[in-house]
């Protein structure tokens, strides 16, 4: 990170990189210009598809020279007309965005679209642009010049989808040097209607991690980010997207522990997630605490669902035994979730009948403002006495 990303958080790389381009160019040929021999392929310069001026301000930009309309709006929000600028490209600016993750949508003539000149993810079950307002109170999932650790894309076979599944790993700095040392594992699952890249690009856990280690604020770990979604050949599904339960125990884990170095005693393992990742995470480590000792539900209840097969309250009637396995049960939610009240009375009933675990709340709603506070607050105390 260059000294003017340091002064100017809004040059930040965290926030442009995207799953198409971790560094984009804003530059493409102009191929009105390429002769045919290709002894000239001049470039030109492509205006952002977001920016984010010094006030605070939003430009959105969108390329579209035979449009007749086009509009932007953020989730839940209303439509905003963008106006023609010239050179094919429309603009309008927003103003009083808050700072944080922005899912947005571009209408093409009334047609729902997306825009190749701003970050891409996959959120809300498909492809979609997002944008950063940089917050300037909190820099922990920016990049930071410290040592970085390493994403790896592995793929493993399953015995339950019996298809190829492929899991994100990352390694903390200095694994591959460090190669007599074994890891604690964190297997950390997204929400709904987003994917196992989650994580990485819209959650920046690989910066949060640097940065948490880097000051010896969390333990060195790995981290393992699955796909929650686990259907079998024709099945569809009325709550749970599959035996991603099965997936986990009796496919990935063995994996991960064959093929990374990893500390295989429940000790040394531990499971979080954020909404219906959380649930996952509340199914899978309550039906096998003699495998987790380590627990984070970000933005998630602790209700009973009858299609789960699995009535998870009931350890809760014997206290001592689950304080005994569980080291760490942690509870997450935006202040502003409409899960918030629940939460907070949830927690004061299990601390009176003598569950320990502990709440970390922060403003926010439901979204990666929140799930990002929550995964740092999580990473502090996980693997820790």
């Amino acid at each position: 990170m260059s000294t003017l990303e340091r002064n100017d958080l809004r040059l930040n790389q965290a926030l442009h990189a995207h799953a198409l381009f971790f560094d984009p160019i804003l530059r493409k040929v102009d191929w009105s210009q390429v002769d045919s021999e290709l002894n000239k392929v001049p470039y030109v310069e492509e205006k952002p598809g977001v920016s984010v001026t010094e006030d605070g301000d939003v430009v959105f930009h969108y390329f579209a020279p035979d449009a007749q309309s086009v509009q932007v709006a953020h989730l839940g929000g209303p439509r905003h007309d963008l106006a023609p600028c010239g050179d094919g490209y429309w603009t309008v600016t927003l103003t009083g965005i808050p700072a944080g993750f922005h899912y947005h949508h571009y209408f093409v003539n009334g047609a729902m679209a997306t825009s190749t000149l701003a970050p891409y993810g996959y959120g809300c079950f498909q492809p979609i642009n997002f944008y950063e307002v940089p917050d300037h109170e909190s820099d922990f999932y920016l990049l930071q010049p410290v040592p970085h650790g390493s994403i790896r894309m592995e793929l493993y076979e399953s015995s339950v989808t019996r298809r190829t599944r492929n899991c994100w790993v990352y390694t903390p700095p200095g694994y591959d040097r460090q190669t007599d040392r074994a890891y604690p594992v964190l297997y950390l699952q997204h929400g709904g209607g987003e994917n196992e890249t989650g994580w990485i690009w819209q959650g920046k856990i690989n910066y949060i991690l640097d940065n948490l280690i880097a000051s010896g604020q969390c333990e060195e770990m790995i981290v393992v980010m699955n796909s929650g979604y686990a259907f079998q050949d024709g099945e569809l599904s009325n709550f749970l997207p599959g035996d991603f339960d099965a997936v986990l125990m009796e496919d990935c884990i063995p994996f991960i522990e064959s093929h990374f170095r990893v500390k295989t005693d429940r000790e040394h393992r531990a499971m979080a997630g954020l909404s219906m990742g959380a649930f996952q995470t509340l199914r899978t480590t309550f039906r096998h605490l003699d495998d987790f000792a380590w627990i984070g539900l970000f933005s998630g209840m602790l209700d009973y669902k009858a299609d789960s097969l699995f009535n998870h309250r009931e350890l809760f009637e014997h206290p001592e035994a689950f304080n005994d396995k569980v080291k760490l049960f942690f509870l997450a939610m935006g202040e502003q979730e409409d899960w918030y009240e629940a939460i907070v009375r949830e927690h004061r009933r299990l601390i009176e009948i003598g569950i320990r675990s502990h709440l970390y709340t922060c403003p926010g709603g439901h979204d990666w403002h929140v799930w990002r506070r929550s995964a740092r607050a999580f990473l502090q105390l996980v693997f820790r006495s």
